[in-house]
């Protein structure tokens, strides 16, 4: 996308930008900085950059690289919303080399299911087949 681009480098991250938006954002909101520092150390990372180099957007993917993929932290700054450029993010993490061939590949969220839908992304037709452990309140127990 022209004026943008898209690395998997993680040494490219502006930590501080992505924390900013993740601790205040409705699904990590208060996560500790080295809480989130760590998940991003583990995941494979999408960073969405102006031609200037300025973090604008962040998706990272928790994955094995060969049968499953959870995407999380998805977020394009409100600044730079309506130009497109979550379809642009989205694009290039489901067209990646190393997303081909996953089995399953999965998400969460409250607010953009249209978004995900283009890419093919549905609704969980068996959800009696999934369990968790949810800790909603466990970045608030970990500050204590």
């Amino acid at each position: 996308m022209e004026g943008f681009k898209i690395t998997s480098d993680p040494n490219d991250l502006d930590f501080d930008v992505i924390y900013q938006f993740i601790s205040t954002s409705y699904w990590a909101k208060g996560i500790p900085k080295i809480t989130l520092k760590k998940a991003i150390l583990n995941s494979m990372v999408f960073g969405l950059y102006e031609d200037s180099g300025r973090q604008v957007g962040f998706a990272r993917l928790i994955t094995d690289k060969a049968t499953f993929a959870y995407l999380a932290d998805v977020f394009v700054l409100d600044k730079y919303r309506g130009r497109g450029l979550s379809k642009f993010l989205l694009e290039s993490i489901v067209e990646h080399p190393d997303m081909q061939g996953i089995r399953r590949f999965m998400l969460a969220t409250q607010d953009a299911h249209g978004l995900y839908e283009k890419f093919g992304f549905e609704a969980v037709e068996n959800p009696e087949i999934l369990m968790q452990i949810w800790q909603p309140n466990i970045y608030k127990q970990e500050q204590l």
